[in-house]
Protein backbone atom coordinates (compact mmCIF):
# COMPACT_ATOMS: atom_id res chain seq x y z
CA UNK A 1 0.00 0.00 0.00
CA UNK A 2 1.49 3.40 -1.23
CA UNK A 3 1.03 6.50 0.88
CA UNK A 4 0.98 9.56 0.41
CA UNK A 5 1.09 13.27 2.33
CA UNK A 6 0.01 16.28 0.97
CA UNK A 7 -1.70 19.93 1.60
CA UNK A 8 -5.01 19.50 -0.57
CA UNK A 9 -6.49 16.43 -1.60
CA UNK A 10 -9.11 16.96 -3.94
CA UNK A 11 -12.21 14.17 -4.90
CA UNK A 12 -13.52 14.74 -8.65
CA UNK A 13 -11.98 16.19 -11.32
CA UNK A 14 -15.23 18.54 -12.92
CA UNK A 15 -15.77 21.83 -13.01
CA UNK A 16 -15.08 22.96 -9.82
CA UNK A 17 -12.73 20.37 -8.37
CA UNK A 18 -10.28 21.13 -11.55
CA UNK A 19 -10.37 25.08 -10.32
CA UNK A 20 -9.16 24.76 -7.07
CA UNK A 21 -6.83 21.37 -7.58
CA UNK A 22 -5.12 24.40 -10.52
CA UNK A 23 -5.46 27.45 -7.98
CA UNK A 24 -3.77 25.00 -5.38
CA UNK A 25 -0.84 23.87 -7.23
CA UNK A 26 0.08 27.11 -8.95
CA UNK A 27 0.02 28.77 -5.71
CA UNK A 28 2.24 26.34 -4.04
CA UNK A 29 0.52 23.87 -2.28
CA UNK A 30 0.99 19.91 -2.80
CA UNK A 31 -2.17 18.75 -4.21
CA UNK A 32 -3.34 15.59 -5.47
CA UNK A 33 -7.00 15.47 -7.71
CA UNK A 34 -8.50 12.03 -7.47
CA UNK A 35 -10.83 10.83 -10.49
CA UNK A 36 -12.33 7.70 -11.01
CA UNK A 37 -14.21 8.53 -14.39
CA UNK A 38 -13.63 11.66 -17.12
CA UNK A 39 -11.57 14.74 -16.61
CA UNK A 40 -13.72 17.27 -16.85
CA UNK A 41 -16.86 15.41 -15.17
CA UNK A 42 -20.25 16.33 -16.39
CA UNK A 43 -20.40 19.73 -18.02
CA UNK A 44 -17.58 18.68 -20.51
CA UNK A 45 -18.63 14.97 -21.28
CA UNK A 46 -22.25 14.95 -20.72
CA UNK A 47 -23.53 18.40 -19.69
CA UNK A 48 -23.06 21.81 -20.73
CA UNK A 49 -20.91 21.55 -23.62
CA UNK A 50 -22.27 18.92 -25.90
CA UNK A 51 -25.76 19.90 -24.91
CA UNK A 52 -25.15 23.39 -25.91
CA UNK A 53 -23.12 21.70 -29.25
CA UNK A 54 -26.49 20.07 -30.19
CA UNK A 55 -28.35 23.17 -29.52
CA UNK A 56 -26.34 24.91 -32.15
CA UNK A 57 -27.04 22.50 -34.46
CA UNK A 58 -30.83 22.26 -34.19
CA UNK A 59 -30.16 26.01 -34.65
CA UNK A 60 -28.52 25.88 -37.80
CA UNK A 61 -31.24 23.88 -39.12
CA UNK A 62 -34.16 26.19 -37.74
CA UNK A 63 -32.12 29.12 -39.62
CA UNK A 64 -32.51 27.29 -43.05
CA UNK A 65 -35.99 26.70 -43.23
CA UNK A 66 -36.94 30.21 -41.85
CA UNK A 67 -35.21 32.54 -44.36
CA UNK A 68 -38.21 34.19 -45.49
CA UNK A 69 -38.30 37.21 -43.78
CA UNK A 70 -34.64 38.04 -44.73
CA UNK A 71 -34.80 37.81 -48.25
CA UNK A 72 -33.46 34.32 -48.42
CA UNK A 73 -35.29 31.52 -50.19
CA UNK A 74 -36.82 28.75 -47.34
CA UNK A 75 -34.64 25.96 -47.61
CA UNK A 76 -35.41 22.21 -46.05
CA UNK A 77 -32.81 21.23 -43.93
CA UNK A 78 -31.58 17.93 -45.01
CA UNK A 79 -30.42 16.41 -41.46
CA UNK A 80 -27.37 14.05 -41.00
CA UNK A 81 -28.48 12.86 -37.11
CA UNK A 82 -25.34 10.82 -36.63
CA UNK A 83 -23.00 13.89 -38.17
CA UNK A 84 -24.82 16.54 -35.51
CA UNK A 85 -23.58 13.56 -32.91
CA UNK A 86 -19.95 13.29 -35.03
CA UNK A 87 -19.81 17.38 -34.06
CA UNK A 88 -21.13 16.92 -30.55
CA UNK A 89 -17.79 14.45 -30.33
CA UNK A 90 -15.80 16.91 -31.65
CA UNK A 91 -16.62 20.06 -29.77
CA UNK A 92 -16.00 17.60 -26.19
CA UNK A 93 -12.72 16.48 -27.71
CA UNK A 94 -11.43 20.04 -28.54
CA UNK A 95 -12.15 21.57 -25.46
CA UNK A 96 -10.57 17.93 -23.65
CA UNK A 97 -7.16 19.03 -23.57
CA UNK A 98 -7.74 21.95 -21.04
CA UNK A 99 -9.49 19.40 -18.75
CA UNK A 100 -7.04 16.48 -18.87
CA UNK A 101 -4.68 14.71 -16.26
CA UNK A 102 -1.57 15.85 -19.03
CA UNK A 103 -2.37 19.13 -18.42
CA UNK A 104 -3.06 19.06 -14.16
CA UNK A 105 0.20 17.11 -14.12
CA UNK A 106 1.90 19.71 -15.98
CA UNK A 107 0.59 22.15 -12.95
CA UNK A 108 1.52 20.01 -10.77
CA UNK A 109 -0.78 18.35 -9.73
CA UNK A 110 -0.60 14.24 -8.72
CA UNK A 111 -3.16 12.88 -10.42
CA UNK A 112 -5.13 9.63 -9.13
CA UNK A 113 -7.78 7.68 -11.29
CA UNK A 114 -9.35 5.42 -9.23
CA UNK A 115 -12.51 5.62 -6.91
CA UNK A 116 -11.96 7.58 -3.65
CA UNK A 117 -13.18 6.93 -0.25
CA UNK A 118 -12.51 8.25 3.08
CA UNK A 119 -11.05 5.88 5.47
CA UNK A 120 -10.99 8.46 8.69
CA UNK A 121 -11.02 11.70 9.20
CA UNK A 122 -7.79 12.69 7.90
CA UNK A 123 -7.28 9.95 5.23
CA UNK A 124 -8.89 9.12 1.89
CA UNK A 125 -8.25 5.62 -0.06
CA UNK A 126 -7.97 5.48 -3.66
CA UNK A 127 -6.83 1.74 -5.03
CA UNK A 128 -3.96 0.75 -3.35
CA UNK A 129 -2.47 4.37 -2.56
CA UNK A 130 -3.60 5.79 1.21
CA UNK A 131 -3.86 9.68 1.06
CA UNK A 132 -3.47 11.83 4.26
CA UNK A 133 -3.65 15.84 3.72
CA UNK A 134 -4.40 18.56 5.50
CA UNK A 135 -7.76 19.48 3.68
CA UNK A 136 -9.89 17.62 1.18
CA UNK A 137 -12.39 19.03 -1.23
CA UNK A 138 -15.19 16.86 -2.18
CA UNK A 139 -16.46 18.09 -5.80
CA UNK A 140 -18.29 14.54 -6.78
CA UNK A 141 -21.12 16.51 -8.54
CA UNK A 142 -24.47 14.91 -9.38
CA UNK A 143 -25.94 12.74 -11.86
CA UNK A 144 -29.22 12.14 -13.26
CA UNK A 145 -31.82 11.27 -10.70
CA UNK A 146 -34.23 8.36 -12.18
CA UNK A 147 -37.56 8.72 -10.59
CA UNK A 148 -39.31 5.09 -9.44
CA UNK A 149 -42.27 4.80 -12.08
CA UNK A 150 -43.93 1.93 -12.63
CA UNK A 151 -42.19 -0.14 -15.78
CA UNK A 152 -39.35 2.50 -16.34
CA UNK A 153 -36.86 -0.63 -16.54
CA UNK A 154 -38.89 -2.30 -19.34
CA UNK A 155 -37.32 0.21 -21.88
CA UNK A 156 -34.57 1.49 -23.00
CA UNK A 157 -33.92 4.97 -20.69
CA UNK A 158 -31.79 7.67 -21.79
CA UNK A 159 -30.49 10.77 -19.65
CA UNK A 160 -28.30 13.31 -20.18
CA UNK A 161 -25.26 10.60 -20.17
CA UNK A 162 -26.33 8.59 -23.02
CA UNK A 163 -28.46 10.75 -25.27
CA UNK A 164 -25.72 12.57 -26.85
CA UNK A 165 -24.25 8.60 -28.00
CA UNK A 166 -27.48 8.17 -29.87
CA UNK A 167 -26.57 8.02 -33.43
CA UNK A 168 -30.18 7.02 -34.55
CA UNK A 169 -32.69 10.05 -34.51
CA UNK A 170 -35.53 9.57 -32.55
CA UNK A 171 -38.82 9.40 -34.68
CA UNK A 172 -40.71 10.57 -31.82
CA UNK A 173 -38.66 11.71 -28.62
CA UNK A 174 -41.09 11.72 -25.57
CA UNK A 175 -38.88 13.83 -22.48
CA UNK A 176 -39.89 13.38 -18.84
CA UNK A 177 -39.51 16.32 -17.02
CA UNK A 178 -39.88 20.15 -18.42
CA UNK A 179 -36.90 21.39 -16.78
CA UNK A 180 -33.86 23.63 -18.65
CA UNK A 181 -32.59 20.21 -19.38
CA UNK A 182 -35.70 18.79 -20.70
CA UNK A 183 -36.73 21.95 -22.76
CA UNK A 184 -33.40 22.23 -24.33
CA UNK A 185 -33.19 19.05 -25.37
CA UNK A 186 -37.08 18.93 -26.61
CA UNK A 187 -36.28 21.75 -28.91
CA UNK A 188 -33.05 20.74 -30.36
CA UNK A 189 -34.70 17.39 -30.92
CA UNK A 190 -37.39 18.94 -32.50
CA UNK A 191 -35.13 21.49 -34.84
CA UNK A 192 -33.32 18.48 -35.71
CA UNK A 193 -36.26 16.65 -37.29
CA UNK A 194 -38.11 14.43 -34.25
CA UNK A 195 -41.49 14.32 -33.55
CA UNK A 196 -41.20 15.61 -29.46
CA UNK A 197 -43.81 15.28 -26.26
CA UNK A 198 -42.69 16.47 -22.65
CA UNK A 199 -44.38 15.59 -20.18
CA UNK A 200 -44.13 17.79 -17.08
CA UNK A 201 -45.84 17.18 -13.66
CA UNK A 202 -46.01 20.69 -12.47
CA UNK A 203 -45.39 23.27 -14.56
CA UNK A 204 -42.83 23.71 -17.30
CA UNK A 205 -39.97 25.91 -16.88
CA UNK A 206 -41.52 26.21 -13.24
CA UNK A 207 -38.25 27.90 -11.51
CA UNK A 208 -37.96 30.80 -13.73
CA UNK A 209 -40.60 34.28 -13.66
CA UNK A 210 -44.26 32.71 -15.40
CA UNK A 211 -44.25 35.55 -17.80
CA UNK A 212 -41.14 34.97 -19.34
CA UNK A 213 -40.63 31.52 -19.15
CA UNK A 214 -44.83 31.90 -21.20
CA UNK A 215 -42.60 33.31 -24.01
CA UNK A 216 -40.52 30.30 -24.40
CA UNK A 217 -42.91 27.70 -24.13
CA UNK A 218 -45.27 29.47 -26.97
CA UNK A 219 -42.25 29.32 -29.33
CA UNK A 220 -41.36 25.82 -28.53
CA UNK A 221 -45.40 24.64 -29.37
CA UNK A 222 -45.22 26.71 -32.17
CA UNK A 223 -42.16 25.20 -33.14
CA UNK A 224 -44.13 21.02 -33.10
CA UNK A 225 -43.44 20.35 -29.25
CA UNK A 226 -45.86 18.99 -27.46
CA UNK A 227 -45.91 20.09 -24.14
CA UNK A 228 -48.51 18.28 -21.47
CA UNK A 229 -48.12 20.36 -18.47
CA UNK A 230 -50.06 19.04 -14.84
CA UNK A 231 -49.60 15.56 -15.66
CA UNK A 232 -47.00 12.94 -13.52
CA UNK A 233 -45.90 9.88 -15.69
CA UNK A 234 -47.14 7.15 -13.64
CA UNK A 235 -46.25 4.27 -15.45
CA UNK A 236 -44.45 2.98 -18.87
CA UNK A 237 -44.70 0.22 -21.12
CA UNK A 238 -42.81 -0.91 -23.98
CA UNK A 239 -46.35 -0.72 -26.06
CA UNK A 240 -45.75 0.55 -29.40
CA UNK A 241 -42.18 1.82 -28.59
CA UNK A 242 -42.34 3.53 -25.07
CA UNK A 243 -45.70 4.45 -23.81
CA UNK A 244 -45.61 7.08 -20.67
CA UNK A 245 -48.98 7.10 -18.87
CA UNK A 246 -50.46 9.64 -16.99
CA UNK A 247 -53.66 10.44 -15.02
CA UNK A 248 -54.56 12.68 -18.05
CA UNK A 249 -53.83 10.03 -20.90
CA UNK A 250 -50.78 8.12 -22.36
CA UNK A 251 -48.37 9.28 -25.03
CA UNK A 252 -46.24 6.82 -27.05
CA UNK A 253 -42.76 7.92 -28.72
CA UNK A 254 -39.78 6.09 -30.21
CA UNK A 255 -37.37 6.98 -27.28
CA UNK A 256 -37.43 8.12 -23.62
CA UNK A 257 -35.52 10.64 -22.18
CA UNK A 258 -35.84 11.10 -18.39
CA UNK A 259 -34.46 14.64 -17.13
CA UNK A 260 -36.52 15.37 -13.63
CA UNK A 261 -33.26 16.31 -11.93
CA UNK A 262 -30.32 15.72 -10.84
CA UNK A 263 -29.18 13.39 -7.94
CA UNK A 264 -25.90 14.47 -5.83
CA UNK A 265 -22.99 12.05 -5.46
CA UNK A 266 -22.29 11.10 -2.05
CA UNK A 267 -22.77 7.50 -1.80
CA UNK A 268 -20.04 4.79 -1.15
CA UNK A 269 -17.50 8.12 -0.33
CA UNK A 270 -17.11 7.12 3.42
CA UNK A 271 -18.27 9.71 4.47
CA UNK A 272 -19.03 8.42 8.16
CA UNK A 273 -15.50 7.13 8.50
CA UNK A 274 -14.32 11.03 8.11
CA UNK A 275 -17.38 11.89 10.39
CA UNK A 276 -19.06 14.50 7.74
CA UNK A 277 -22.73 14.40 8.26
CA UNK A 278 -24.63 15.04 4.96
CA UNK A 279 -28.30 13.83 3.68
CA UNK A 280 -29.60 13.65 -0.16
CA UNK A 281 -29.17 16.86 -0.86
CA UNK A 282 -25.41 16.89 -0.05
CA UNK A 283 -22.78 17.11 2.20
CA UNK A 284 -23.63 19.88 5.33
CA UNK A 285 -21.86 22.89 4.95
CA UNK A 286 -21.43 26.34 6.34
CA UNK A 287 -21.24 29.22 3.97
CA UNK A 288 -17.75 28.80 4.37
CA UNK A 289 -18.07 25.46 2.44
CA UNK A 290 -16.62 23.30 5.20
CA UNK A 291 -18.33 20.63 6.76
CA UNK A 292 -20.24 21.46 9.72
CA UNK A 293 -18.79 18.06 11.17
CA UNK A 294 -15.42 17.97 10.08
CA UNK A 295 -13.38 20.95 9.20
CA UNK A 296 -10.68 19.57 7.49
CA UNK A 297 -13.66 18.99 4.27
CA UNK A 298 -14.83 21.73 1.88
CA UNK A 299 -17.51 21.12 -0.12
CA UNK A 300 -17.82 22.58 -3.97
CA UNK A 301 -20.75 22.61 -6.57
CA UNK A 302 -23.82 19.90 -6.71
CA UNK A 303 -22.54 17.99 -3.61
CA UNK A 304 -22.48 21.23 -1.70
CA UNK A 305 -26.45 21.57 -1.73
CA UNK A 306 -28.19 24.24 -3.02
CA UNK A 307 -28.11 25.41 -6.76
CA UNK A 308 -26.66 23.02 -9.47
CA UNK A 309 -24.81 25.07 -12.01
CA UNK A 310 -21.13 24.37 -13.46
CA UNK A 311 -20.14 28.06 -12.88
CA UNK A 312 -21.45 28.17 -9.18
CA UNK A 313 -19.00 25.24 -8.95
CA UNK A 314 -16.31 27.65 -10.13
CA UNK A 315 -16.90 30.29 -8.15
CA UNK A 316 -16.85 27.68 -4.96
CA UNK A 317 -13.59 26.97 -5.77
CA UNK A 318 -12.70 30.32 -5.64
CA UNK A 319 -13.74 30.69 -1.78
CA UNK A 320 -11.91 27.14 -1.34
CA UNK A 321 -8.54 28.39 -2.64
CA UNK A 322 -8.88 31.37 -0.61
CA UNK A 323 -9.55 29.54 2.22
CA UNK A 324 -7.75 26.35 2.58
CA UNK A 325 -4.55 27.83 0.23
CA UNK A 326 -4.19 31.20 1.82
CA UNK A 327 -6.04 30.81 4.81
CA UNK A 328 -8.04 33.91 4.34
CA UNK A 329 -12.01 34.20 5.54
CA UNK A 330 -14.24 33.44 2.81
CA UNK A 331 -18.07 32.85 2.09
CA UNK A 332 -19.93 31.93 -0.25
CA UNK A 333 -22.81 33.47 -1.63
CA UNK A 334 -25.91 33.03 -3.75
CA UNK A 335 -27.59 35.98 -4.72
CA UNK A 336 -25.10 37.08 -7.46
CA UNK A 337 -25.56 33.45 -9.07
CA UNK A 338 -27.39 33.47 -12.65
CA UNK A 339 -28.54 30.81 -14.61
CA UNK A 340 -29.74 30.49 -18.39
CA UNK A 341 -31.77 27.88 -20.15
CA UNK A 342 -30.43 27.88 -23.74
CA UNK A 343 -33.90 27.81 -25.60
CA UNK A 344 -34.51 29.87 -27.92
CA UNK A 345 -34.96 32.24 -27.06
CA UNK A 346 -32.95 32.01 -24.04
CA UNK A 347 -33.90 33.07 -20.52
CA UNK A 348 -32.23 34.02 -17.88
CA UNK A 349 -32.19 34.97 -14.06
CA UNK A 350 -29.94 36.53 -11.72
CA UNK A 351 -31.06 37.09 -8.29
CA UNK A 352 -34.69 37.40 -7.20
CA UNK A 353 -37.88 37.28 -9.66
CA UNK A 354 -40.32 39.45 -9.09
CA UNK A 355 -42.42 36.82 -6.84
CA UNK A 356 -39.42 36.32 -4.87
CA UNK A 357 -38.73 40.22 -4.38
CA UNK A 358 -42.48 41.49 -3.41
CA UNK A 359 -42.06 38.51 -0.93
CA UNK A 360 -39.05 39.65 0.73
CA UNK A 361 -39.08 43.42 0.37
CA UNK A 362 -42.86 43.78 0.28
CA UNK A 363 -44.81 45.13 -2.83
CA UNK A 364 -44.69 48.76 -2.49
CA UNK A 365 -40.29 48.90 -1.74
CA UNK A 366 -40.02 46.76 -5.14
CA UNK A 367 -40.04 48.63 -8.43
CA UNK A 368 -40.18 47.09 -11.36
CA UNK A 369 -39.10 47.95 -14.67
CA UNK A 370 -39.10 46.42 -18.00
CA UNK A 371 -37.42 46.63 -21.55
CA UNK A 372 -38.58 45.17 -24.88
CA UNK A 373 -36.83 43.68 -27.20
CA UNK A 374 -39.76 44.97 -29.62
CA UNK A 375 -38.18 48.57 -29.07
CA UNK A 376 -34.33 47.70 -29.03
CA UNK A 377 -33.23 48.45 -32.73
CA UNK A 378 -30.73 45.62 -33.35
CA UNK A 379 -33.40 43.53 -32.39
CA UNK A 380 -35.58 44.97 -35.03
CA UNK A 381 -32.86 44.41 -37.37
CA UNK A 382 -32.18 40.79 -37.09
CA UNK A 383 -36.19 40.16 -36.48
CA UNK A 384 -35.52 38.76 -32.77
CA UNK A 385 -38.14 40.83 -31.06
CA UNK A 386 -39.71 38.02 -28.95
CA UNK A 387 -38.49 38.61 -25.46
CA UNK A 388 -38.20 41.55 -22.33
CA UNK A 389 -36.18 42.50 -19.27
CA UNK A 390 -37.89 42.73 -16.21
CA UNK A 391 -35.31 44.04 -13.82
CA UNK A 392 -36.49 44.38 -9.86
CA UNK A 393 -35.24 47.71 -7.67
CA UNK A 394 -34.81 48.15 -3.99
CA UNK A 395 -33.80 51.92 -3.03
CA UNK A 396 -31.71 52.47 -6.48
CA UNK A 397 -30.10 48.79 -6.55
CA UNK A 398 -30.95 46.02 -8.47
CA UNK A 399 -31.72 42.93 -6.66
CA UNK A 400 -32.97 40.63 -9.63
CA UNK A 401 -33.16 40.76 -13.71
CA UNK A 402 -35.39 38.01 -15.22
CA UNK A 403 -34.75 38.02 -19.35
CA UNK A 404 -36.17 36.10 -22.24
CA UNK A 405 -34.54 36.75 -25.71
CA UNK A 406 -32.08 36.60 -28.05
CA UNK A 407 -28.42 36.16 -25.94
CA UNK A 408 -30.26 36.80 -22.45
CA UNK A 409 -27.66 33.96 -21.16
CA UNK A 410 -24.74 36.82 -22.40
CA UNK A 411 -26.96 39.90 -21.40
CA UNK A 412 -27.83 39.00 -18.07
CA UNK A 413 -23.94 39.54 -17.13
CA UNK A 414 -24.82 43.07 -16.78
CA UNK A 415 -27.09 42.54 -13.76
CA UNK A 416 -25.05 39.39 -11.99
CA UNK A 417 -21.91 42.22 -12.15
CA UNK A 418 -24.35 44.68 -10.48
CA UNK A 419 -26.14 43.09 -7.72
CA UNK A 420 -22.03 41.15 -6.95
CA UNK A 421 -20.95 44.35 -6.48
CA UNK A 422 -23.59 46.22 -4.92
CA UNK A 423 -23.61 48.93 -7.91
CA UNK A 424 -26.83 51.42 -8.00
CA UNK A 425 -28.73 51.54 -11.29
CA UNK A 426 -26.88 54.61 -12.20
CA UNK A 427 -23.93 52.30 -13.08
CA UNK A 428 -25.95 51.28 -15.66
CA UNK A 429 -27.55 54.10 -16.82
CA UNK A 430 -24.00 56.06 -17.01
CA UNK A 431 -22.43 53.81 -18.88
CA UNK A 432 -22.88 54.40 -23.04
CA UNK A 433 -22.60 50.92 -25.15
CA UNK A 434 -22.22 51.18 -29.26
CA UNK A 435 -25.18 50.94 -30.82
CA UNK A 436 -27.07 49.07 -32.40
CA UNK A 437 -26.55 46.29 -29.90
CA UNK A 438 -28.99 44.10 -27.90
CA UNK A 439 -26.91 45.13 -25.00
CA UNK A 440 -28.96 48.58 -25.42
CA UNK A 441 -31.67 46.68 -23.66
CA UNK A 442 -30.10 47.01 -20.14
CA UNK A 443 -29.44 50.62 -20.76
CA UNK A 444 -32.97 50.53 -21.52
CA UNK A 445 -34.27 49.40 -18.32
CA UNK A 446 -32.38 51.77 -16.30
CA UNK A 447 -33.60 54.84 -18.04
CA UNK A 448 -37.01 53.14 -17.38
CA UNK A 449 -36.26 53.44 -13.88
CA UNK A 450 -35.28 56.91 -14.22
CA UNK A 451 -37.83 58.40 -16.46
CA UNK A 452 -40.56 58.97 -13.82
CA UNK A 453 -38.27 60.54 -11.30
CA UNK A 454 -36.92 63.05 -14.13
CA UNK A 455 -39.97 63.46 -16.33
CA UNK A 456 -43.14 63.07 -14.72
CA UNK A 457 -42.17 64.91 -11.70
CA UNK A 458 -43.72 68.06 -10.87
CA UNK A 459 -40.22 69.33 -8.42
CA UNK A 460 -37.92 68.64 -11.20
CA UNK A 461 -40.34 70.71 -13.31
CA UNK A 462 -40.46 73.48 -11.19
CA UNK A 463 -36.71 73.67 -10.52
CA UNK A 464 -36.05 73.53 -14.08
CA UNK A 465 -38.08 76.57 -15.45
CA UNK A 466 -36.86 78.70 -12.49
CA UNK A 467 -32.84 77.90 -13.80
CA UNK A 468 -34.44 78.24 -16.89
CA UNK A 469 -35.74 81.95 -15.66
CA UNK A 470 -31.92 82.44 -14.00
CA UNK A 471 -30.03 81.45 -16.79
CA UNK A 472 -28.03 84.28 -18.71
Amino acid sequence: MQRIETDICVIGAGSGGLSVAAGAAQMGARTVLIESHKMGGDCLNYGCVPSKALIASGKQAHALGHGQAYGVAKAEPQVDYAAAKDHVRDVIETIAPVDSQERFEGLGVQVIRDYARFISKTEVQAGDTVIAARRFVVATGSGPFVPPIEGLDSVTVHTNETIFELRERPEHLIVIGGGNIGMEMAQAHARLGSKVTVIEGQKALGKDDPELSAIVLDRLRAEGVEIVEGQEARRVTSEGGVTVETEGGSYTGSHLLVAVGRKVKVDDLGLEAAGVKYDRSGIRVGADLKSVSNKKVYAVGDVAGGLQFTHLAGYHAGIVVRSAVLGLPAKAKTAHIPWTTYTDPELAQVGLTEEQANKRYGKAAVTVVRAEYGENDRAVSERKTDGMLKVMVVRGKPVGASMVGAQAGELIGYWAMAIANGLRMTAISNTVLPYPTLSEINKKAASAYFSPKLFESDTVKRAVGLVQRWLP
